[in-house]
């Protein structure tokens, strides 16, 4: 992938050390930014999407040297995130929203380096989550024409 992998924990660490919460934040940003994205939220509390993203974060940060498990486990979320609605058109709204947040919290210590990195690292994570949600769409079973139905 070509990351900057050391800047991206180090800066993950800062954001999470400074604002545990941080994904509380990626959503206020994110829904006033772009308000249309609310209603694919309706699924867990506030609190439990936190969490899980917070996680999901958190795994990837460990991970950023196993492309296997990384492809396998953002591909499945990616076609994961099919059925909730998500297009390819809000990744980069995610992505803004996400940076922003850390930016936020970082402050005099984010850098256009932290800024590179992080946006290639969300790039590449929706890029791999995009390609899974493709290839789901590709596999899901498509209904036979009507007259396949026919009785006779």
């Amino acid at each position: 992938m070509g990351l900057n992998v050391g800047l991206l924990r180090e800066s993950f660490e800062l954001v999470i050390e400074r604002e545990p919460n941080l994904t509380h934040r990626f959503y206020g940003i994110l829904f006033s930014r772009y308000p249309q994205v609310k209603p694919l939220f309706g699924r867990n509390s506030q609190e439990q999407q936190e969490k899980m993203l917070t996680e999901a974060l958190a795994a990837v940060i460990d991970r950023l040297e196993d492309a296997s498990w990384l492809e396998e486990k953002l591909m499945a979320m990616g076609a994961k995130h099919v059925d909730y609605g998500v297009t390819d058109a809000m990744y980069p709204w995610v992505a803004d929203a996400l940076i922003s947040a850390m930016a936020e919290v970082a402050a005099a210590d984010w850098s256009p380096a932290h800024q590179k990195a992080w946006t290639d690292a969300l790039g590449a994570i929706a890029s791999l989550m995009q390609r899974g949600a493709r290839e789901y769409g590709a596999a899901r079973p498509h209904a036979p024409p009507p007259a396949a139905h026919a009785g006779g």
